[in-house]
Formats: C-alpha cells, structure tokens, sequence
C-alpha cells in the first residue's frame, strides 16, 4: 500500500498531462485554471487507495479518480455560479475571471468529460462506475437544490439537513471508493460496504467542516473562519443549537440569522457563544464522533485484511481529527 502522499503525487502528475492546451482556448482554459487549483484532492486519493485496498495496481484507477476530480470541480463552478462567489481556494472563480456563460459552458464541458474518462475500461467496468457515476451526480444535484431551499426556509428539521449533506458531499466520497473497487473487480459486498464506508465518514467529514467553520483556527482553516454565520447558514450546530436553547433564546439566535452586519466580528462571536452554552458545539462533535465509528462498524463486513482495515480506519480518524 501507498501513503497518502504517494497517491496524491502519482494523481498530480496525471492530471498535468490531462490538463493540455486545446481550442477553442476559452472553454478549455478554465477547465485547466480550476482542476490546477489544487484542493485536498480527498477523492481521487479515496478511489485509488480503495483499488489497492482490493489487490489492483492503483495506477489502473487513475482515470477514475480523474473522473470523480473533474466532476467535483465542475459542481464547484456551477455552486460558486448560484452562490456569486468571488473566490475558490484563495483565488478568483471562474464566473468572476472569465464571465458566467464562460462558467456554465466549461462546466458542462467537465461533466462530458467526466464520463469520457470511464472510456478507457473494459465494457463490463465501464458499464459499472458509469452506473454509480449517473446516480451520485443526480444526487449531488439533488443535494444542492436543497441546499439552495434552505436558504429561505425557517423551519428546516436537523433529519434534512443531515439528507441535505449526504447527498451534496458524501455520496460523492462513498462514489469515489467504491469506484476503485469497481476497478480492481471486487465483489458486490465488497463494493457496496466501501460505498457504505465511504457515506459515513463523508457525513462526518462535512459535519467537521461545519464545526471547524465555527471554531477553527484561522490560520489553519484555509477559509474564513465564520463564514457559515456570516451567510446565516443552518448548519447541524445551529439547528441543535434552536433545540437546546430556551425560548428567548432561541429568538434571539434566530434574529441573528435574518441580518447582515458591516462588521460580523461581534455576530460571529455572540452566535459562537450561543453554539457552546448550549451544548450544540459538544453534540456536534459527538455526533461527528458517532458517523465515524458507523463508518468503522462497516469494514468489519469487508473481505480485506486487519491490516488494511487498520489503514482505513487511520485514515478516517486522520480526517476527523484534522484542523484543515
């Protein structure tokens, strides 16, 4: 087995040779701006540790983990599109360096050559992640339109938003692993119980996103650390927080959420208060906590080596405990 950083440099070097120059230059140029704008680049690591993980040379898995990098990016620039987002990963976004037709058109294109990837497999491989790959994309769309529901709904349950999250990121991550075991031709428990591990520890992964975006270190976090309460956004930690706060409070808490201050210093720290003394920040790591071992409880189903449940599960804990 290969370490993490073996996978995300031999996945680098592939995808600089699939980002070449082609015409015409202005759909093809901001294809190659997003994918080299770097990221965790946590899925296509996922798809080629799990062809590894089933006896496969990762290397036979690049083009799909390509294809899980392309299609992610493409959903980033459609998202920072809806969203009017004027930078990704520190740097302009596509829409704001080029326009937004120049956005939608190159974004489509990505979503064609996504599929194009699973080209390079044989007929029944092929047939399998082409499968897989048509129900997650269908699901991450579906994802964002809640998402996008949520924005003006004042009466969302914490079961959607955990559907909402789901479906937007970890039916992607849960894609990317079993797509390596599509590749290396596991069996179909195989398959469907890395898929399975896959969701979970995707569920935690956006679960520790929505926490560190509250209580993150800044100089760690990568992005502004209270963005999500800036853009009055329910994550889990709000929502818990509305369950456990006593009715004046709660209002209160509430009120926060319909405004936009000039100066969000003061909004960001009230609401981070109103996280902790309710005991939604604690429920929230907890829960974190909970989807993880979930997610541990399924790789006893595998037919792999205790070995190579311990590099998952090392993994896993990696991501949950990370403060990026």
């Amino acid at each position: 087995m290969q370490n993490t950083q073996d996978y995300q440099s031999a996945f680098v070097d592939y995808l600089k040779n699939f980002s070449k120059i082609r015409e015409p230059k202005n759909l093809y140029e901001p294809i190659n701006y997003i994918l080299r704008l770097g990221g965790k680049r946590l899925r296509p690591v996922l798809t080629l540790m799990s062809a590894e993980i089933f006896n496969c040379d990762y290397k036979k898995a690049l083009d799909a983990a390509l294809s899980i990098e392309v299609f992610h990016n493409f959903s980033l620039v459609h998202d920072d599109i809806m969203d009017a987002a004027p930078l990704r990963r520190g740097q302009q976004t596509v829409h704001e360096k080029w326009d937004t037709n120049t956005g939608i058109l190159s974004g489509d294109a990505m979503l064609i050559m996504a599929y194009q990837l699973f080209e390079n497999y044989e007929p029944e491989t092929f047939h399998g992640l082409a499968k897989l790959f048509s129900k997650t994309a269908l699901e991450v769309c579906e994802g964002q339109q809640y998402d996008v529901d949520f924005e003006t709904r004042d009466d969302v349950t914490i079961p959607e938003y955990l559907k909402m999250i789901e479906y937007k990121t970890a039916v992607l991550v849960g894609a990317a692993m079993k797509m390596g075991a599509v590749v290396a031709n596991a069996s179909k428990n195989d398959q469907d119980g890395i898929y399975e591990f896959g969701r979970l520890l995707g569920i935690a992964f956006q679960l520790q996103d929505d926490y560190l975006d509250a209580f993150g270190n800044p100089e760690t976090f990568g992005k502004q650390v209270g963005g999500d309460i800036i853009e009055n956004k329910k994550t889990y930690l709000y929502l818990k927080a509305l369950d456990f706060l006593k009715a004046s409070e709660k209002n209160q808490l509430e009120q926060l959420f319909t405004v936009n201050l000039e100066d969000n210093f003061e909004k960001i720290e009230t609401v981070k208060q109103f996280f902790t003394t309710s005991g939604s920040a604690e429920a929230t790591q907890k829960e974190i906590e909970n989807y993880t071992n979930k997610a541990f409880l399924v790789l006893e189903t595998l037919d792999i080596s205790e070995e190579k449940k311990v590099l998952l599960k090392d993994f896993g804990s990696a991501l949950m405990t990370r403060k990026v």
